[in-house]
């Protein structure tokens, strides 16, 4: 592994970060959100550009934090990538060692694993391209997804037996790594974004639109 996973301590910062400075139905809550959603991020039909994912991860511009300073700002960034390029790593290079970051929640001494956050962070990350080109045959892939990840799945989930849950859970990893090795198998061409006519103009000494907190003109201009 090029750089490993983070540490104990490094997720706990990433994680009380997300807590303080998200926003309520807005952004992502906790780092398996995040490791979900940064997963569908690198397992999507074309690349997704930073400047894309670091917005979404908190809902949108308007809730990009107001860091304290410039290092609490770029060690969030930081950390994001690291985590980022380690899921990568293990989805291309050692897909027995993706492990997607799922919860556990204790009750009365037993453990139980919770993936909802994880599933909710992946169609996060996927509503972020056009997946709408997934042949039949995968759609029931993301479906083992969707059925943790989104509000309307929650009847269903309800009537499942307890051996069909874990069941459900169990299938989790391998439908993620199959939806990961049909896409670098069959990228889509990134359509080119054309010129802005009209409409608002982001100013050299205006915020940057990537969510740094710089300004335009230090950031993403050049």
């Amino acid at each position: 592994m090029t750089e490993g996973p983070l540490t104990e301590n490094e997720l706990e910062w990433l994680e009380e970060t997300l807590m303080s400075y998200g926003h309520e139905d807005a952004s992502v809550i906790d780092v398996s959100e995040l490791d979900g959603m940064l997963t569908a991020v690198l397992s999507g039909p074309v690349v997704v550009e930073p400047d894309t994912w670091l917005v979404a991860v908190w809902g949108g511009q308007k809730y990009v934090p107001r860091w304290k300073n410039d290092r609490e700002m770029n060690r969030f960034i930081d950390l994001c990538f690291k985590h980022l390029n380690d899921i990568a790593e293990r989805l291309s290079d050692y897909p027995d060692q993706f492990e997607p970051v799922f919860g556990v929640n204790d009750v009365d001494g037993k453990s139980y694993t919770v993936v909802e956050e994880w599933c909710y962070g992946y169609m996060r990350g996927m509503a972020l391209t056009d997946w709408s080109s997934l042949p039949e045959e995968l759609k029931a892939d993301l479906d083992i997804i969707t059925l943790h990840g989104t509000e309307a799945n929650a009847e269903q989930l309800d009537e499942l037996t307890e051996d069909e849950y874990h069941a459900s859970i169990e299938r989790i990893k391998p439908a993620a790594l199959r939806l990961y090795n049909y896409w670098v198998a069959n990228p889509q061409l990134t359509v080119a974004q054309q010129p802005i006519i009209n409409g608002a103009k982001v100013g050299r000494n205006d915020p940057c639109p990537c969510g740094s907190g710089k300004k335009f003109k230090s950031c993403c201009l050049h």
